[in-house]
């Protein structure tokens, strides 16, 4: 493939922005060489600036689970675009989303709309504190909530894929009251909530992780988890911006039957526009301002075009939910047990990791992955060169060993052929 003009367009970036690119893993540090500048997006498909042609497995890093502009939602985007693009007041389409997710989440009695994902948890993390008066929180190793000081200690996500040890710029006192857990580990849970138990405000984690790449709960944990947090009163949140409305409508806490006391959303709420929002129990989210004394605030918090483009994706995936997940989990394993022959069948060690349409090819000698320490363990010198193999040849893979990539509904059972066929080649590439 020809990549002259997105090699010219990096060396422009590189004299304006830091690395070049508005986002870390963009850069491709982790994998080699340039990253490709896209043009447009079309269904399951991006273009770069040179006019290459990809399969999508990223989609935005998760917003796009029905591939790119989708015509109803550009529509409803184009005629709000006609009445005005930002207020800083109320209006009825924010109410509107607000209750179709509650309507979707019945963990969220109210919810509170904002920009980020980042900003979701942030807020979330302030609530239930203000809502416990308590300091702690627990989070998890390889977990990622966004980039807010106190959450950037064992963050996974970018920081993993830079190897960076830990973030600067970060005062101690700020992650001072930050208790970083082993996911998938009750026994230290159990060790942690039996001497500090009464000190923790909240424990935050992604439910499905997506930040050290897809790495499922184990058996029991999050239940464990539930009767852990509720017994000594602390709040239980899920950090759904990613798994949130893709491994089913009502998220993560749906398929697997577990209810926290708060949730963070993001990405697919959004309909690919910033959006994001976070909420749960009534008398938690009435601490926040301007009922309680939980001050949050936000000038584009309700954005009418970000909202307008989140309702319209969440209508699209309540009218075809039996359909659309269905076929979510089915190109999803498919491809998860394609990447397993296909690897064996090249000689490789690899641990295929997927839930519905989240997946990752860690490729270790271990069998399992099932936290931070375990993916890390991953030849990520392979894992690049294999990278740069399927991107040559139209695949758009995740150019990180450590995120998961995400599978559209927009794919066609021709798109996997042409996933398989390049992932074969890229295996007995790297061999």
């Amino acid at each position: 493939m020809e990549h002259e003009k997105s090699r010219l367009l990096f060396e422009e970036a590189l004299k304006v922005i830091p690395g070049g690119v508005n986002s870390p893993v963009r850069a491709f540090k982790a994998v080699g060489g340039d990253p490709v500048f896209i043009e447009r997006g079309e269904g399951a498909y991006l273009v770069d600036a040179d006019g290459n042609r990809y399969l999508d497995c990223i989609g935005s890093w998760g917003p796009l689970l029905l591939g790119h502009a989708h015509p109803r939602i550009v529509s409803k985007i184009s005629a709000q675009l006609g009445r005005g693009t930002t207020f800083g007041a109320p209006t009825k389409l924010e109410v509107r989303l607000a209750q179709a997710i509650c309507e979707a989440v019945p963990s969220i009695e109210k919810v509170r709309l904002v920009s980020s994902g980042t900003e979701a948890t942030m807020s979330a993390i302030r609530a239930a504190r203000g809502f416990t008066g308590r300091d702690k929180i627990v989070k998890f190793e390889g977990n990622y909530h966004g980039h807010a000081d106190f959450l950037l200690a064992k963050a996974g996500s970018g920081i993993a894929t830079l190897g960076l040890p830990e973030c600067a710029g970060v005062p101690v006192a700020y992650t001072a009251d930050t208790i970083t857990l082993p996911f998938n580990d009750v026994d230290s849970l159990e060790t942690l909530f039996g001497t500090i138990g009464t000190e923790i405000a909240c424990v935050i984690l992604e439910p499905v992780v997506g930040n050290m790449g897809c790495v499922p709960p184990s058996d029991g944990y999050l239940q464990k988890l539930r009767v852990i947090t509720s017994k000594y009163g602390a709040v239980l949140i899920f950090d759904e911006v990613m798994t949130g409305f893709r491994l089913s409508y009502g998220g993560a806490q749906e398929r697997y039957g577990i209810t926290p006391d708060m949730t963070t959303l993001g990405k697919i709420v959004g309909g690919g526009l910033p959006l994001g929002a976070y909420g749960g129990r009534a008398e938690i989210m009435d601490k926040v301002a301007p009922v309680g004394p939980v001050y949050q605030a936000g000038t584009l918090s309700g954005n009418p075009v970000a909202v307008t483009a989140g309702l319209e994706m969440l209508s699209l995936l309540r009218e075809g939910k039996e359909v659309i997940y269905a076929r979510l989990e089915q190109i999803g394993e498919r491809a998860a047990d394609s990447m397993r022959a296909l690897a064996a069948n090249a000689g490789i060690p690899v641990t295929v990791n997927q839930v519905g349409s989240m997946i990752t090819v860690f490729f270790t000698q271990k069998t399992v992955v099932k936290d931070f320490d375990q993916a890390k363990r991953s030849d990520t010198v392979r894992f690049g060169a294999w990278f740069r193999e399927m991107l040559e040849h139209g695949i758009y893979w995740p150019p990180s060993q450590f995120e998961s990539a995400f599978l559209s509904y927009a794919m066609s059972d021709s798109d996997i052929d042409h996933l398989e066929k390049v992932a074969e080649a890229a295996f007995l590439a790297v061999a």
